[in-house]
């Protein structure tokens, strides 16, 4: 089958397996799907997943500052954060 989409080795390899029809349904597929979809919010109840909106200025300087530390930018903010609610974290008075 001729794609358009420019595939990852790995996603061609499983639609080449899909297209050669090696692919078999899973039994008892909606009770095996609800165990799953029961597992995925357990888990983003337990890790406390955020979403906020920020300026695109604010995000483009947290990658930096992160890339520049060598971590994430997700995990620079869950420390940000961290720090924020342990009392750790010290405003810096500014200049007048």
């Amino acid at each position: 089958m001729n794609h358009n989409l420019k595939l990852e080795p790995e996603e061609q390899e499983l639609l080449d397996s899909y297209e050669r029809d090696e692919w078999q349904s899973v039994a008892k597929f909606q009770e095996r799907l609800r165990q799953y979809q029961s597992y995925a919010i357990a888990t983003f109840e337990a890790i406390g997943l955020v979403s906020i909106i920020l300026p695109q200025e604010d995000v483009k300087a947290i990658r930096e500052k992160a890339a520049a530390t060598g971590m994430s930018y997700q995990t620079l903010i869950a420390n940000i954060v961290h720090q924020y609610v342990t009392g750790n974290l010290v405003e810096k008075p500014r200049s007048a």
